[in-house]
């Protein structure tokens, strides 16, 4: 134990333990880098290479004044290596990039951009650094999914700030959870896959892809409901509805009195 002991104290120990900690950190920054890379490789390799060339010169012509030449980002705008071509594809096809003006968040718009063009954006991004794809057909159809299960989902992950009718509500500073009547499933995945701007993200392993359908087909049910029970008023629920009842009654009631005082006269 004595000979144990010495040999800890030696002086040379705190050293042996600093390279051992180095070599391993660096060992391991070298095997993800490794791995990142492998991942972007093959993401690139679903996109030709048409497509990166020609979605570089229009991310050069029309991003790169605020997300850098090299697309690593600038005091205007973040990096956008490793965000992948679901964000591209979510920010790009909702209009919201490039933004009009700069503002709290970026607001849907009509698409700068047609499909060819934002999948071109899309694929030079990826090839930048892997991170979520633009997900599959067989995810985003809501007819295979089970809209009851959604509903359930929804309350609980998303209707918080989404409100339990998707119709939207305010945030912070300014900033708002938007409606989701009327947006394209594909989008609705990749909102949920990628969280932009004030979104959480609610990757794979949190919600995974049939999940992801069956809250798509209850955003999709609910839309083609309508309103069944006559003016939606918001869809604030209660709050709103009890506003309309409170001051149609009133003018009804001042109505009446002003109606009777003057037969009265």
């Amino acid at each position: 134990m004595k000979a144990l002991s010495q040999k800890r104290r030696h002086p040379f120990a705190g050293v042996a333990l600093l390279l051992l900690g180095l070599l391993m950190t660096g060992g391991l920054y070298a095997a993800a880098t490794t791995i990142n890379e492998a991942q972007a490789s093959s993401e690139a390799q679903e996109h030709s290479a048409s497509d990166i060339d020609e979605g570089e010169k229009l991310f050069a012509a029309n991003c790169a004044s605020c997300h850098g030449i090299n697309a690593a980002g600038t005091e205007d705008a973040p990096s956008l290596i490793g965000v992948g071509a679901a964000s591209v594809d979510f920010q790009v096809g909702t209009g919201r990039m490039p933004m009009q003006m700069q503002g709290p968040q970026a607001q849907r718009k009509p698409a700068q951009f047609n499909d060819e063009q934002t999948q071109q954006l899309a694929a030079y991004v990826a090839s930048l650094g892997a991170g979520p794809s633009v997900p599959e057909e067989e995810h985003l159809d809501a007819e295979e999914g089970d809209a009851t299960r959604g509903g359930e989902l929804f309350r609980i992950n998303c209707a918080m700030c989404h409100n339990a009718a998707a119709a939207g509500g305010a945030l912070t500073e300014g900033k708002f959870a938007p409606s989701l009547h009327g947006v394209e499933e594909k989008h609705i995945y990749e909102a949920m896959l990628v969280g932009p701007q004030n979104m959480p993200v609610f990757n794979d392993a949190n919600i995974p892809p049939e999940d992801k359908q069956d809250i798509i087909a209850f955003l999709k049910t609910y839309e083609s409901q309508g309103t069944p029970g006559g003016f939606a008023l918001g869809s604030l629920g209660p709050v709103s509805e009890g506003l309309f009842v409170w001051s149609g009654g009133l003018a009804l009631l001042i109505g009446a009195m002003v109606w009777l005082t003057s037969r009265s006269s």
